[in-house]
């Protein structure tokens, strides 16, 4: 391999192969009943893996950057406290904890609810009354927020400590240097795994299945039990996941690109 080749500027011989057969398969769902009906039921759970995908992830960038700074906290206890969570979460198999999550986790959680709230005079809450879709999400977030944890750690370690000495000299008090001096800088800097794990969330989503929530591969597993065509059913599953994460990574690509530009354009 030579070290001074640079990948950015390769043709995308890789896209063209996914893009000619991707043609093909979108020519075999106009032209085939069997993939048009394919893609009709399946397209109703593309709703649900954007549902689940978007708000799991964005549920776990809010925890994991919580997770983040308490890790590199002052105070021992929430510095302990982030670790076990981080290296528990990171430990234990996505689907283990999802299944946990939705049959340990609440049940635990609507028996602690209805032992506080009843007492005082509210309704009790029932296991159904939790959606396994909502379930699903919590499970996902939890995941993934150790993961992004350590990516948060990682970006905010990196910025220079010479630059919030200087905020510290300008006055800046410990938010406002967060807000304006370290975070920017460590948001650039972990952009691209933190598109890398989103574009990972688009096809762990796929986990919800287990489940039964209906997303795209449940649908999937229902059609093809039903018409025994699995070779076109999933076909069409992989096609939609592939147009997903294909996509999302192009947009990561032309916006990490832009980045650099901007930031290259800074320095000089």
């Amino acid at each position: 391999m030579n070290p001074s080749s640079d990948p950015d500027r390769d043709f995308p011989w890789w896209l063209v192969i996914v893009a000619v057969t991707g043609a093909w398969l979108f020519y075999e769902v106009w032209a085939s009943e069997v993939y048009s009906a394919a893609l009709d039921t399946l397209s109703k759970g593309i709703w649900i893996t954007v549902l689940v995908t978007v708000v799991a992830y964005v549920g776990a960038c809010t925890l994991g950057l919580l997770l983040a700074v308490a890790g590199m906290s002052r105070h021992i206890v929430l510095r302990q406290a982030a670790r076990l969570y981080i290296e528990v979460m990171r430990g234990v198999p996505i689907i283990v904890l999802l299944l946990y999550v939705a049959f340990v986790v609440t049940p635990g959680f609507v028996v602690a609810w209805n032992w506080v709230a009843q007492p005082l005079g509210f309704e009790a809450l029932r296991g159904r009354d939790v959606p396994l879709l909502w379930r699903a999400v919590a499970a996902l977030m939890l995941a993934y927020s150790a993961f992004l944890a350590e990516i948060f750690r990682a970006g905010l370690q990196a910025v220079d400590k010479g630059q919030i000495e200087a905020a510290k000299a300008l006055g800046l008090n410990g938010w406002q240097r967060f807000r304006h001096i370290v975070f920017p800088q460590a948001f650039r800097m972990v952009l691209p795994p933190l598109g890398n794990d989103f574009v990972a969330m688009v096809k762990d989503s796929s986990l919800v299945s287990v489940l039964g929530v209906t997303d795209i591969t449940q649908l999937g597993k229902v059609t093809a039990a039903g018409n025994f065509r699995y070779f076109e059913t999933y076909n069409v599953v992989a096609l939609l996941y592939l147009t997903m994460t294909i996509g999302l990574s192009l947009v990561l690509r032309r916006l990490e690109a832009r980045l650099r530009a901007r930031s290259g354009g800074g320095d000089r």
